[in-house]
């Protein structure tokens, strides 16, 4: 007998039937460009579609996201440069964009799910996701910085805290920050396996965030390696991270996939900048269907065993009902 499994591809309704992957609303995280001002709305020239909002227009698109049925935000901020120190003091200080703008979203959509980001680089005036002295990253002095940062985020209404910036021992240190003034509601999502990648760079323009000196390569994870992600993994599940992410996606989905096999945590995938700027650029120049790609890029991810996908293109397939 000769097998034939076309039959289960023979029509829409059928390849519908069998469809083994979906990607719902509920699924993706947008992230989300904050500048200082009023009634300001400025594209990210390497990101066509993405914008720096100032946070009246922050409500703005978040309100026309929520009524796309997109309830689940990342929110960063583009500092004044005149703002960043040493010790990023800016990250704490009550009054600030930041934490402005993650009180009035919550404020004004209670039932949003607002995620910050904790590292140092927005604020720093090394623009190093941690405490810089004699050209070394410092681990553990960073770790009472991004625990500050932590329990700003927390008090300002927070649901969900990401520390993105690498440093061994953070997820500990926060949840104990957190748990000892009464946050144990807030969750933490690890940036568990964040590879010292390439394609950061349109994110970095968007905040102006690059490091001054220097690269990342000591913190995130050299892009050859994918078991060093099982010993990321392990440490913040018993740190107590309630999600672990994998940051970039594509180039990554063995580790998605290796995460999502190893633990029972969910698994957050971040699509990130530089990923999303060569669909929108190859659809502009005609070389690829942009909605046959996106979806494929989105499907991939999901595939590979990611709970939630932090995507740029996250409004634009609502949308246009590409779902």
């Amino acid at each position: 007998m000769l097998i034939r499994p076309r039959r289960n591809r023979k029509s829409a309704v059928i390849r519908d039937m069998v469809q083994e992957t979906h990607i719902t609303a509920s699924n993706l995280i947008f992230p989300l460009f904050i500048i200082d001002g009023n009634n300001v709305k400025t594209e990210v020239s390497s990101m066509p579609g993405i914008y720096r909002y100032t946070v009246d227009n922050l409500l703005r698109e978040v309100e026309h996201c929520m009524e796309l049925g997109l309830h689940a935000f990342d929110l960063f901020p583009n500092i004044d440069e005149s703002l960043k120190d040493k010790y990023a003091t800016e990250s704490t200080r009550k009054g600030s964009l930041y934490l402005r703008a993650i009180a009035e979203v919550k404020q004004r959509f209670p039932e949003a799910c607002v995620i910050t980001d904790v590292a140092m680089d927005p604020y720093s005036s090394d623009g190093h996701d941690g405490l810089v002295e004699n050209g070394e990253v410092l681990n553990d002095e960073t770790l009472i910085i991004l625990g500050q940062m932590a329990l700003a985020h927390a008090q300002a209404g927070a649901d969900i805290i990401a520390p993105s910036d690498m440093m061994d021992g953070r997820i500990g240190y926060i949840r104990n920050v957190l748990d000892e003034n009464g946050f144990t509601k807030v969750s933490l999502m690890s940036y568990t396996a964040k590879y010292a990648s390439a394609f950061y760079g349109p994110f970095r323009d968007a905040l102006n965030s690059a490091p001054k000196h220097g690269d990342k390569k000591s913190y995130q994870m050299d892009p050859a390696n994918q078991r060093e992600a099982l010993i990321e993994a392990e440490l913040d599940t018993q740190e107590g991270a309630d999600f672990l992410m994998v940051k970039p996606a594509l180039a990554y989905l063995d580790v998605i996939k290796l995460l999502r096999d190893g633990f029972d945590l969910p698994i957050a995938a971040y699509n990130v900048s530089g990923e999303y700027a060569m669909v929108k650029a190859s659809a502009r120049n005609g070389w690829l269907d942009e909605r046959r790609a996106t979806m494929e890029v989105l499907t991939g991810i999901r595939r590979a065993g990611a709970t939630a996908i932090l995507t740029y293109h996250a409004k634009e397939v609502l949308e246009n009902k590409w779902l």
